[in-house]
């Protein structure tokens, strides 16, 4: 990985090439009667006999192989389903390379996007209920590299929760450029969890005893940027103003993080220039200059050509975040650690809505949420949860009124994008669809998957 990394749209990133390598895989995206295994998989077997999702344990009598769930994580162990209102053989699951074709079999109806069917072909990202048991997802296994001490389906160390090929080539990258003490700009849109990115790489860096000072930039007063950034003499500019150190001078031997970098004014951005370079700066009312040992990490959901050029240059290291729309498999996740860290503080909650230590989901709800095109991401995550809690009835977080008015499925607009565009993208790609989506300026994987199934498009890897 080398010190500069481009991140401007278009770009193919290390994880989404990571996340393209690995078979398809069956993942448990909520389960009514066991949420502690949200996030468990099974890699579906290649072949004619397909493979079995139902209750209990495989028997001689199977006529094909039957899936055991269980955490991606090398070694972890596997165990078959136990959800009693599933029947022993509920569903047939056929592999192909980019799709599983899902038949009923069983009592508990098939359900896709609330409509019950006989048969399914599931892409990438998409969800099928095992009636109102189950909700199961189609996703890439990928084995997890970088730091795995933390427990499986659950948030790492600095809090940061995913298990996707997304997540762990992030968590790959933290490490990385934890390491190595250039300025980072963190890009990524609103939501995507920058500040907490922000604060593993000053968590792993050599930096990691010092401060850590954070600050939004479109909170800076805008008649005193400066004296906010550089600091003040005492009596300056106005009597009895007191001296000032600023978040630069705050941040000496540590971390700054400034958050929304592109609300600053381009003079002021301008005036970073020296300390990103140096660590010189001048405190207002002072002839004399300091000197500050200070890392920058900057956070902007814009685009670089949005900043100073000769600001953006002063950052060697830039680290992009994706989206929950780009993570689909991993909302669940999210919404079981968000859901308990409400009933953490929030004794009603859990009281209401929590058994065992877990919450109460129904796995409609659950379907509809990795299904949603988010805009705000984990910030809007929460606050669907948050609906679901003030308007369901009974212990249970259900798909109620007041969230199905608030989602939004996750189709981008996509009358522009023909058939003779996709098969050049993929031609492009190899026919790797999770990197051809992008270059089609696509939303996510799965607006081209639908794409792929309208236009009749034959995928073909080389």
């Amino acid at each position: 990985m080398s010190d500069e990394t481009q991140t401007e749209p278009g770009r193919v990133t290390h994880g989404e090439a990571l996340e393209a390598s690995g078979p398809l895989a069956l993942m448990i995206a909520w389960s009514r009667e066991a949420p502690a295994r949200t996030g468990e998989l099974c890699v579906v077997p290649r072949g004619s006999k397909g493979a079995i999702v139902g209750r209990g344990p495989a028997r001689p009598d199977d006529p094909a192989p039957r899936l055991s769930f269980g955490p991606r994580r090398l070694g972890s162990p596997s165990a078959p389903l136990g959800n009693q209102s599933l029947s022993r053989v509920q569903f047939h699951v056929y592999a192909t390379d980019e799709q599983l074709r899902v038949v009923r079999v069983g009592k508990a109806p098939l359900v896709v996007d609330g409509v019950e069917t006989q048969e399914h072909v599931l892409s990438e990202g998409e969800v099928c209920l095992a009636g109102a048991e189950v909700a199961f997802a189609c996703v890439r296994a990928v084995s997890p590299g970088g730091p795995t001490g933390f427990a499986a389906n659950g948030p790492d160390e600095h809090g940061i929760v995913g298990e996707s090929g997304l997540v762990w080539a992030l968590r790959d990258e933290l490490v990385f450029y934890a390491a190595r003490d250039a300025h980072v700009l963190i890009q990524g849109p609103s939501g995507a969890g920058k500040e907490l990115c922000a604060r593993a790489l000053h968590a792993m860096s050599a930096r990691a005893r010092g401060p850590f000072v954070a600050r939004n930039a479109a909170t800076l007063p805008a008649g005193i940027i400066d004296a906010e950034l550089f600091g003040n003499a005492k009596n300056y500019p106005n009597a009895g103003m007191r001296e000032r150190a600023g978040l630069v001078g705050e941040a000496d031997g540590g971390t700054l993080f400034l958050d929304e970098l592109g609300e600053l004014p381009e003079a002021q951005q301008s005036h970073l220039l020296r300390v990103l370079d140096e660590g010189e700066y001048h405190r207002l009312g002072e002839d004399r200059p300091r000197k500050a040992s200070v890392r920058l990490l900057a956070a902007t959901n814009r685009a670089t050509a949005a900043l100073k050029h000769d600001l953006v240059a002063r950052f060697k290291l830039r680290l992009s975040l994706p989206g929950l729309n780009e993570r689909r498999e991993d909302v669940p996740l999210l919404a079981r650690h968000l859901l308990k860290s409400l009933a953490e503080r929030d004794e009603g909650v859990r009281a209401r809505f929590f058994e065992g230590g877990e919450p109460r989901v129904e796995p409609s709800l659950v379907a509809a949420l990795v299904a949603h095109e988010y805009t705000t991401h984990v910030r809007e995550l929460e606050s669907l949860l948050l609906a679901s809690m003030a308007t369901s009835k009974g212990g249970w977080l259900g798909l109620t009124r007041a969230v199905s008015e608030r989602l939004a499925p996750a189709h981008a607009d996509t009358s522009d994008v023909g058939k003779e565009q996709i098969e050049a993208a993929l031609k492009r790609t190899s026919g790797n669809v999770s990197l051809a989506w992008k270059l089609l300026g696509l939303s996510s994987r799965d607006a081209l998957n639908r794409l792929i199934k309208k236009h009749g498009v034959v995928v073909r890897r080389s």
